[in-house]
């Protein structure tokens, strides 16, 4: 049995706390803020509930198979809500579509588009049916440190099955010419930190997991995945601490000897990075220990930091869903100003996020929960009056195509940007997602999971494999955790 010390609390930490238990480790868990979650966590005030992260639960089989590990269902802990319709786009004034949960009548819906399409949505979804068994239960678990880990017969039979080296536009485009079917199709790479035009078309995957597996909701709130977690792990008897900053990993003879925490040493055989990989290996260790730089750091394709304003309005709202997507903007222009050449956009595309349309626990009877989510440029100046004007800017939108009034009816308003994400969870460049999926930082491409300077140290996590995303953060944790088992024994 060894002593594991997991630096932060987020979806990854836990995943690898309750792995490493079950393996019969004793686990402490050490999250710097006051709460656990990391960026899953939640706030509440004048009778709202927020969370502070993720709001979209994809991928359903993922979450039942991580706590199936433990002898657990999701029912054990929350109860799931498929959501019908799935999601609303607004493409323009008078012009959005509602995606609906059938598949049967999505299929209806894009053939009053474009004529044709319906079987050609069949098509686009078995061959992205067949991206999703093959990467989501196989690559995916691949702790990407050698590539002999990819010899495998499946994978090789299917390499160009899997479209890794075409793009997600280029696939598209083979497939659909009406440009909000285009949108609608491309949409997803957007959770992925990329473009259309530079992310492999393997994550058609994405498309999959949003139209055949639906998207859900942990009713009470996305905080209550984190809390399940947190349950499970104490259960097998993680030690959890908040309040508990890290301030150096003492290092001697290429092994870490613990964490200094508050400025106390705490003992440590082994020691999993869960929060920001670069602020981890660039600020608690000594440069001779420290596998990558700073300009490795600076080359790094960084998906999207936010722009987030959580509102509390004291009506109803009509027009919205649960999820709103406003693609009323030019997505080339905005990706250009995020990627290209990194400033605040012109014209943005954003999010808005009303979880009180389906669930009237999160805020007062007759109020609505509300948070807008515009993505920008990680690194770029961020101030109050930027803040400001892009909150005007949203929020005239957000009126304009619902046709409803709001700005009068906020009764709470608290944004969080750039500088929050670097101050609460170290973020590099005030990043939100972690590293953008695009090919050359893909498996063996990734930062690794274990450090090769120092021969106890590991990562899991949104800045390593297999990427940013909830479902892919438990499986990071999983992984981690399987290859620190296997090198003990």
């Amino acid at each position: 049995m060894s002593q594991i010390s997991i630096i932060g609390s987020g979806f990854s930490g836990l995943s690898a706390a309750c792995f490493l238990a079950k393996q019969g480790h004793k686990v402490s868990v050490f999250e710097k803020n006051s709460s656990l979650g990391g960026r899953a966590r939640v706030f509440r005030t004048e009778g709202f509930t927020f969370d502070m992260g993720p709001s979209w639960y994809w991928m359903p089989d993922v979450f039942e198979s991580f706590f199936q590990e433990f002898g657990h269902t999701s029912a054990d802990f929350y109860t799931l809500k498929r959501l019908s319709p799935s999601y609303r786009v607004f493409f323009g004034k008078d012009n959005m579509i509602d995606v609906p949960a059938s598949i049967h009548e999505m299929k209806q819906m894009f053939e009053e588009r474009e004529k044709g399409s319906a079987a050609k949505l069949q098509q686009f979804l078995d061959e992205a049916h067949y991206k999703y068994q093959v990467g989501i239960h196989k690559l995916v678990y691949k702790p990407g440190r050698s590539l002999t880990e990819f010899v495998d017969l499946e994978l090789i039979k299917g390499v160009f099955k899997l479209q890794v080296f075409t793009s997600m536009r280029s696939h598209i485009a083979k497939f659909f010419k009406h440009p909000d079917l285009v949108r609608l199709l491309e949409f997803p790479v957007l959770f992925l930190g990329g473009t259309p035009a530079n992310t492999p078309a393997l994550y058609s995957l994405m498309n999959y997991a949003d139209i055949a597996l639906g998207t859900w909701y942990p009713m009470g709130g996305m905080f209550n995945i984190v809390d399940a977690m947190a349950s499970i792990a104490k259960d097998l008897g993680v030690e959890m601490h908040t309040n508990s900053e890290i301030t150096n990993i003492p290092v001697s003879n290429k092994k870490a000897t613990g964490l200094t925490i508050n400025g106390a040493h705490i003992t440590s055989d082994i020691i999993v990075g869960s929060a920001d990989y670069e602020h981890i290996e660039q600020h608690l260790l000594a440069k001779e220990n420290r596998h990558y730089d700073t300009k490795y750091w600076d080359s790094r394709v960084m998906a999207p930091s936010a722009l987030i304003y959580y509102l509390g309005i004291n009506k109803k709202v009509k027009g919205l869903l649960h999820h709103n997507l406003f693609f009323d903007a030019d997505f080339e222009a905005h990706a250009k100003e995020i990627y290209d050449s990194p400033q605040w956009p012109s014209e943005p595309l954003f999010y808005v996020s009303c979880p009180s349309q389906t669930d009237d626990t999160i805020a007062p009877i007759g109020n609505e929960n509300m948070f807008l989510l515009m993505p920008v440029a990680p690194g770029i100046e961020d101030s109050e009056e930027i803040r400001e004007k892009y909150f005007d800017l949203m929020l005239n939108r957000l009126e304009a195509l619902t046709g409803e009034e709001i700005r009068s009816h906020i009764i709470y308003k608290r944004s969080y940007a750039h500088s929050d994400f670097k101050s609460d969870y170290h973020s590099f460049k005030g990043n939100a997602y972690g590293l953008a999926n695009t090919l050359m930082q893909t498996a063996i491409l990734k930062p690794s999971l274990k450090s090769p300077k120092v021969n106890n140290l590991y990562f899991t996590g949104q800045l390593t494999v297999p990427g940013p995303g909830v479902p892919p953060a438990l499986i990071s944790g999983q992984v981690v955790a399987q290859q620190i088992q296997k090198e003990l024994i």
